[in-house]
């Protein structure tokens, strides 16, 4: 004898399939739940690698706190970064100043171009242990001395410029004195200084790459006229996702007069739309498991009717209301379990081949689906995380086990007597 409740037993009996137009809706309800398992694991854990791969990429260029004095620009930086660099979380902290700057091109023949970039003023001896820009150079060199300047590969791209190229960058300082001597007569000019090209770098972010210049931390100081002060600190953390505790843990030893702004702040935006566009997915594409849900329901009210003669007669051998409803509810927890074994398995196969299906797709179609110029990655990134996982399965099973509560509550409250009335 098995050992399995007979309102299992039965449940699993009654689930055999057989040509019946109650089994073959139980059929199309198990494959449902199995499209929504998969469908809802395949698209929440591609998010969730876009969003690990988006984060490694800002944090491999962007540090992950800085430090400014409040109105004012750093000006006895040496002392901070020593007070900042006791903190047991930072692993290495440097001097920087970024600001917006315009940069003409001096092409040998043709017209010049303009941009207006982000100039990032960097120490190149401490940049190794901030961010991967030294390891990023596809062209030239890692040489920012001498009015070297270092170029995001697409802002290169735009401006039409390569490695020994000379460009002419003009700071807000330089405009304001053209503006303010234009017209003025026997007024001196200021003359821009012009710098060298000497490295094309890509960090992987495009972002960084379009809109960020480097050049050393004296020659963005005499662009801005900061003689001997900075624009604020880069600090590195031993663990990024420590930012805010680290942030509050130095704003105790520093004192009011300086602020802090994490990584996090600073791409809040675009990592809350992520989020948000996560967390939309996950209910929009939950409404297929609803329909499945629906699809039992309707199957199990027909069985219901069906066996209307059985029930009574269970009934009437001593079987409880509530034993008679455990029986639809495992009718409807079986197929959310046969549902979620097979989405699960669909889902693991379809994320381990995803790239090759891209690929085949791409070849089938003739146009990149998930073209890397746009989104950064070349293959499609996926992050199976445990707890979403759980989540989706849990929450499908759920869904099933709460669409054969209205069958059940039904079937339970059938009177034997009025169900062998007519036999």
């Amino acid at each position: 004898m098995s050992g399995l409740p007979f309102e299992l037993l039965l449940a699993l009996r009654y689930l055999r399939p057989k040509r019946t137009f109650v089994s073959v809706i139980t059929l199309i309800s198990v494959l449902g739940v199995t499209l929504g398992v998969a469908v809802l694991i395949i698209v929440i854990s591609v998010m969730s690698g876009f969003d690990q791969q988006l984060r490694e990429k800002i944090l491999g260029f962007s540090p992950h706190l800085k430090v400014f004095q409040r109105n004012n620009t750093l000006k006895d930086y040496a002392r901070v970064m020593s007070l900042v660099a006791t903190n047991p979380q930072v692993k290495a902290v440097a001097p920087f100043v970024m600001e917006q700057v315009l940069v003409e091109t001096q092409p040998k023949t043709g017209q010049s171009q303009v941009g207006a970039p982000w100039v990032r003023g960097i120490n190149p001896l401490l940049e190794t242990n901030i961010s991967v820009l030294p390891s990023s150079i596809v062209e030239g060199k890692y040489d920012v001395s001498n009015r070297g300047l270092l170029l995001g590969m697409e802002f290169a791209h735009n401006m039409n410029l390569e490695v020994g190229d000379r460009v002419v960058v003009y700071s807000p300082s330089d405009l304001k004195k053209w503006r303010e001597n234009a017209g003025k007569e026997g007024a001196t000019l200021p003359v821009p200084p012009e710098f060298e090209v000497r490295g094309i770098f890509d960090v992987g972010y495009y972002e960084y790459n379009v809109s960020v210049i480097i050049s050393s931390l004296e020659d963005a100081q005499e662009l801005y006229d900061l003689d001997d002060s900075v624009h604020g600190l880069m600090v590195m953390l031993r663990d990024p996702y420590h930012a805010p505790a680290v942030e509050d843990q130095l704003a105790a030893v520093l004192g009011p007069e300086y602020r802090f702004v994490s990584w996090m702040q600073e791409n809040s935006n675009l990592l809350n739309a992520l989020l948000v566009e996560k967390n939309v997915m996950f209910y929009l594409l939950f409404f297929i498991m609803i329909v499945a849900a629906l699809c039992i329901l309707s199957a199990l009210i027909t069985f219901v009717v069906q066996k209307t003669r059985e029930i009574g007669m269970l009934k009437a051998l001593g079987a409880t209301d509530l034993q008679v409803s455990l029986l639809f509810l495992s009718q409807g927890a079986l197929v959310g379990a046969f549902g979620d074994l097979a989405g699960y398995g669909l889902g693991m196969l379809a994320l381990s081949y995803r790239n090759e299906f891209l690929h085949f797709m791409n070849r089938l179609t003739g146009f990149e689906l998930f073209p890397a110029s746009i989104y950064g990655f070349t293959e499609l990134p996926a992050l199976i995380v445990s707890r979403d996982i759980l989540l989706i399965c849990g929450s499908a099973w759920l869904v099933c086990i709460l669409g054969g509560l209205i069958p059940a509550w039904r079937a339970g409250r059938l009177r034997p007597v009025e169900a062998l009335r007519y036999e």
